[in-house]
């Protein structure tokens, strides 16, 4: 398209995104958890565990390290489930392990059991809308959280569409939980989507989860209700219509690409003849059979400690920049936990753009004898240009402190070939072609708290984008994420270092690169792209 009618596509689309609004969110009616999980199967699963494992804990925890696991938990929890189903996630992604998990959601939906999802709206566009049409089944309620007018066409559409309200655009609801019954849940890092779980051939997200189970579920139930009940969550059915849904299944041409990946079974709308629930090939391997998913929470390692949801309020992602509204954040009060190391500090951040605040609590540290060590994207496998970018201005600052910087490898066979495919591999899915990128969000103080979930260590997840995490004061947690996390610094991340006054990566031992003094595996286009958007992209909007 020439330049000129560029622009004027661009204009109009503006134009026409000022004349959209939201409808009145009208039909949403509050809803809550239940309140007796003890009545469930999960719920006395749990309670004989405590029983045997640790009378007087409230709560116990299982480190999901690796994508398949992370998936048949889920389906585990599915399938187990009696009473209800919450799900609230920032992406959920139309895709082959997406089916499997909106199949067995629409069977336990029939069998009697209320589903809630509540989705941020951000990425609810093209064919990633299609998971929408869960809603249309019964039991079933899917809620759009601080929703965009305009177009759901594509993700660029959408942008270009809600550039006249770009402080909503901004605020995301980035956080991550899985709850069944009220019993057990899951959260950490992971959206819903092949990316997460290893299947999508192209990039391979490497992440780190927690089930938890007991008391603190309960907590994660009500964060969940918070913002299931709150204004800005909108019933899906007031801003899509079936028509809208059936016409954003068939793709545009320019959209071909991303056709591939919807499943042609994919939920069908009530005038639809239902799909039987085939499993995908593509899927991984451990969900190849499913009959006996619920017995495989009984199985699992338990570690039974006290603990603490931190969650941030749905105020935050309100339409004015009111404090009050978000309290203190999830990212405040890990800064403030930090400041009571007394040894060290390991933190894995897949963006990690640390800001004045964030640089100044480093230096109390450092300046306490506190050992930190962090571990990050690098540009070759950083997903997000823009972030890395901010990272990249404050890596000479953090060195000069005496902070450790770690930057992930994106080469996932060399992370295969030793010893260990550190923390969040695929295990058996088939990812082996694929680029590995950091998704982790994790950071274990003094090898006895150990904090997992959604935030990042970045401006956005302290002032824009609201969070979850688990605060888990657990040993046994702790080691096993430091260790999977030591498996990966040791074998698929670069050490940076200075030398002098030039930046040096020093490469891990058996990896086909040797030391360099440019971004590893970086072409030469990324470097220089890189180095153009550094100067011009705000902290707080990376």
């Amino acid at each position: 398209m020439p330049l000129a009618r560029w622009l004027v596509a661009f204009a109009l689309a503006a134009w026409s995104a000022g004349c959209a609004s939201l409808p009145a969110n009208v039909g949403r009616v509050e809803t809550h958890a239940f309140a007796t999980p003890e009545q469930t199967a999960l719920g006395r699963l749990v309670q004989q565990r405590r029983s045997q494992d640790h009378a007087h804990a409230e709560s116990a925890f299982h480190l999901l390290d690796n994508a398949d696991e992370a998936f048949s938990a889920r389906v585990a929890l599915i399938d187990g489930a009696q009473q209800g189903l919450d799900l609230q996630y920032y992406a959920i992604h139309a895709d082959n392990t997406t089916e499997v998990l909106l199949e067995h959601l629409r069977d336990a939906a029939r069998r009697g059991v209320r589903v809630r999802v509540l989705l941020d709206d951000f990425n609810t566009v093209g064919t990633d809308a299609q998971v929408l049409r869960l809603a249309f089944e019964p039991n079933v309620q899917i809620r759009l959280f601080n929703p965009l007018p305009g177009s759901r066409a594509s993700l660029i559409g959408r942008v270009i569409t809600s550039l006249h309200d770009f402080d909503r655009l901004q605020k995301r609801m980035h956080n991550k939980m899985f709850i069944a019954d009220s019993a057990m849940g899951i959260t950490g890092g992971r959206n819903l989507g092949d990316a997460y779980f290893g299947g999508d051939g192209k990039s391979s997200f490497v992440d780190l989860e927690v089930l938890a189970a007991g008391k603190v579920v309960r907590d994660m139930s009500a964060s969940f209700d918070r913002y299931w009940n709150d204004p800005l969550a909108y019933p899906m059915q007031t801003l899509v219509t079936p028509q809208q849904l059936e016409e954003l299944r068939t793709p545009a041409p320019s959209q071909e690409s991303e056709a591939t990946h919807v499943p042609a079974n994919a939920i069908p709308l009530p005038s639809a003849t239902a799909s039987s629930s085939v499993l995908p090939a593509s899927t991984p391997t451990a969900v190849a059979s499913i009959d006996d998913r619920p017995a495989d929470l009984a199985r699992m390692s338990l570690a039974w400690a006290p603990s603490l949801l931190l969650a941030d309020q749905p105020g935050k992602i309100g339409p004015d920049d009111d404090e009050a509204d978000a309290g203190e954040t999830v990212v405040d009060g890990l800064l403030q936990l930090m400041q009571q190391a007394r040894q060290d500090i390991l933190i894995v951040s897949p963006y990690f753009v640390p800001g004045e605040q964030m640089m100044r609590a480093f230096a109390q540290l450092r300046s306490k004898g506190i050992h930190v060590r962090v571990l990050t994207n690098s540009l070759a496998s950083n997903d997000a240009l823009a972030a890395h970018a901010g990272y990249a201005h404050y890596r000479r600052r953090l060195l000069a402190l005496g902070v450790e910087l770690n930057e992930m490898r994106a080469n996932p066979q060399g992370i295969d070939a030793h010893g260990g495919p550190g923390i969040g591999s695929g295990g058996g899915s088939k990812s082996g072609a694929s680029r590995a990128s950091l998704h982790s969000k994790v950071v274990v103080i003094d090898g006895r708290f150990c904090v997992i979930g959604s935030m990042n260590l970045d401006l956005r997840s302290q002032r824009k984008n609201s969070e979850v995490a688990l605060l888990i004061r657990s040993r046994t947690i702790s080691q096993l994420a430091s260790r999977r996390i030591e498996e990966t610094i040791g074998h698929a991340a670069y050490r940076l270092e200075t030398a002098y006054g030039e930046l040096v990566w020093r490469a891990p031992p058996g990896a086909p690169y040797k030391d360099a003094h440019n971004e590893p595996e970086a072409s030469t286009k990324l470097r220089v792209l890189a180095s153009v958007i550094a100067p011009f992209a705000p902290d707080e909007m990376l």
